[in-house]
């Protein structure tokens, strides 16, 4: 199982965090999130894959902040469509210099009590992951858990990250869904607003905590 902590934006904080080693960190460029990041990202561990985290955004933005923060990921949260994601994935081997990072698409669907699983299909081809966060008036960061139990009808093979409102109370449930079959292609757990002092900023330490309890 990966971990993804997302939100990142202060410096300090970023260094402290990827200390904790985990598999990805997320950069939110999205302008209307408190957790907007608009500075530039300190030296990380390799290991340590930069994701990037869009809403509805253009191409060349997305691909600017690619290029920029040399991300691993791009993580599409708005209502991008299969064909957006096949043109970044294009664009960006188009453009992609020697010693570029390959890049990732990881798309978001969001869930409340249920949830139409026809509508990853055209997906399938164009993202390398699919993310389900929690059905909120914002496009993440809401601060709680959707139901489970709608991922028992995942119907695809292709790996998934588990989002939304994941924190230390919900350590026991999150054991729980792993040791069910609904989890079988959950590969990641993305946590952000529950491990936070102030939007963007991280508790460590409660990271550390979860981290050890989950055996990552």
């Amino acid at each position: 199982m990966k971990l993804k902590i997302c939100g990142m934006k202060y410096q300090d904080n970023i260094t402290q965090v990827a200390n904790l080693q985990p598999d990805y960190l997320g950069f939110i460029f999205y302008k209307q999130s408190k957790r907007y990041f608009d500075g530039n990202i300190p030296e990380l561990p390799k290991a340590i894959k930069k994701v990037g985290v869009f809403v509805d955004a253009e191409i060349d933005y997305i691909l600017s902040k690619v290029k920029t923060h040399k991300l691993n990921a791009i993580q599409l949260h708005g209502n991008e469509s299969a064909d957006f994601c096949n043109e970044i994935k294009y664009q960006f081997e188009c453009s992609r210099e020697p010693n570029d990072n390959p890049i990732e698409i990881i798309k978001v669907f969001s869930i409340k009590n249920e949830f139409n699983f026809d509508v990853l299909k055209p997906y399938e081809a164009v993202c390398n992951y699919f993310l389900f966060d929690t059905k909120g008036q914002l496009p993440g960061g809401n601060g709680y858990t959707f139901n489970w139990e709608v991922l028992s009808n995942y119907p695809s093979q292709k790996p998934y990250f588990l989002s939304g409102g994941i924190g230390l109370n919900e350590t026991e449930d999150i054991k729980s869904f792993l040791r069910s079959p609904k989890s079988k292609y959950c590969y990641a757990l993305d946590v952000n607003s529950k491990f936070e002092i102030e939007a963007g900023l991280k508790n460590v330490e409660k990271l550390a905590t979860f981290k050890t309890d989950l055996s990552f």
